[in-house]
């Protein structure tokens, strides 16, 4: 199988055979963290562009089609535009919360792609509590909004803050209970583990349907998690403005607008992981020939293309649901999703346990 790894490993032989292992050490870091902030850059501008012609499909129209050929430059021109526009703080604002909110927000994102594997033998960090450590990194965003919305001195930021915070706290069971069932079908909280257990074959099928469940249920939780429509509450611009972020301009508006995104593509890597193999080629059983031809298209490749097939279902989501209000929103997850996540729990353990899955 074609992987990244034999890249990685290169580069470590040859920094710890021109420099002194600590040293060598710390530039690993370094060009970690500078792959990892071009990774954010270019993630913000492909999947900005990719939102807005997505929309256009819906709707039938064109989309961006001006700068750059088939309107592909249209980003650059929004990032340079915001680049340059001054950053403002209203007056009665807690100066210095209302600036490091946006940068608790994007670090968090940063900090929950470290375990994720892009590739065979192409991730950051391997940790054995893999998936527990994303949960609870993850949750850590709510403080940067809560932060942005209180700081800011505005009612609708304020009200757009809790409305967040309400939100992000009830559909963050669901998500969690339907990654605690493929973590029961699988053994192990260890991204590599659980990417090996699909080996013969992706745990969406393997797992019957109670899997599906889990990845329907997931899949609503996360695009609420994200403040995506039709769960955008917390940035509703009919009611208010702009949400947490209505008093955020220039660069620190963009880093909001950039960890939204972002997150949609770290969740969508978590699902893809958790019920699609990550970048583990489809293999069906002993079917030894086609498991192989399988292996022929880069592990890379599957990886993102399962990832992006999920950020595609979320944008369609979008124009396809009509906004619900907060009740509704809280109806859902309370009396819905909650309770159907703890059978469906319940269900994966006896399943589990009796070895009737694939």
């Amino acid at each position: 199988m074609f992987s990244l790894e034999g890249i990685t490993k290169s580069i470590d032989r040859w920094l710890n055979s021109t420099f002194h292992p600590t040293l060598a050490l710390l530039l690993e870091f370094l060009i970690v963290g500078l792959c990892a902030i071009t990774l954010f850059a270019v993630l913000g501008l492909v999947l900005v562009l990719m939102e807005r012609k997505v929309s256009a499909y819906m709707q039938i129209r064109r989309g961006p089609n001006r700068v750059g050929p088939g309107g592909s430059l249209q980003t650059v021109a929004d990032t340079i535009k915001l680049t340059m526009k001054e950053g403002l703080t209203p007056d009665g604002a807690d100066k210095f919360l209302f600036n490091l909110a946006p940068f608790v927000v994007l670090t968090v994102a940063m900090l929950v792609l470290a375990p994720i594997a892009f590739a065979k033998g192409f991730q950051l960090w391997d940790i054995n509590i893999g998936v527990l450590y994303i949960s609870a990194v993850s949750s850590v965003s709510i403080i940067g909004i809560l932060m942005a919305g209180w700081a800011s001195n505005n009612k609708y930021s304020l009200l757009g803050a809790m409305r967040s915070g309400a939100q992000i706290v009830s559909y963050e069971l669901s998500a969690g209970l339907s990654i605690i069932s493929m973590v029961v079908l699988t053994g192990s909280l260890q991204i590599s583990d659980i990417i090996a257990s699909q080996q013969n074959g992706w745990w969406i099928f393997k797992g019957h349907i109670p899997a599906i469940i889990a990845f329907v249920i997931f899949i609503i939780a996360v695009t609420a998690e994200t403040n995506r429509a039709p769960f955008d509450l917390a940035e509703a611009e009919s009611e208010l403005t702009a949400g947490f972020h209505t008093e955020y301009s220039g660069m620190k508006f963009a880093l909001f607008f950039l960890a939204e995104y972002v997150n949609i593509f770290i969740v969508c890597a978590i699902g893809a992981t958790l019920f699609f193999g990550g970048w583990m080629p489809l293999h069906i059983g002993n079917w030894t020939g086609f498991n192989h031809i399988m292996d022929y298209i880069p592990s890379s490749i599957w990886f993102l293309g399962k990832t992006f097939f999920l950020i595609f279902l979320i944008m369609w989501f979008r124009w396809t649901f009509p906004r619900l209000r907060i009740d509704q929103l809280l109806n859902l997850e309370w009396k819905y999703l909650f309770p159907i996540s703890m059978f469906n729990l319940l269900l994966i353990t006896v399943m589990a346990i009796m070895g009737w899955h694939f």
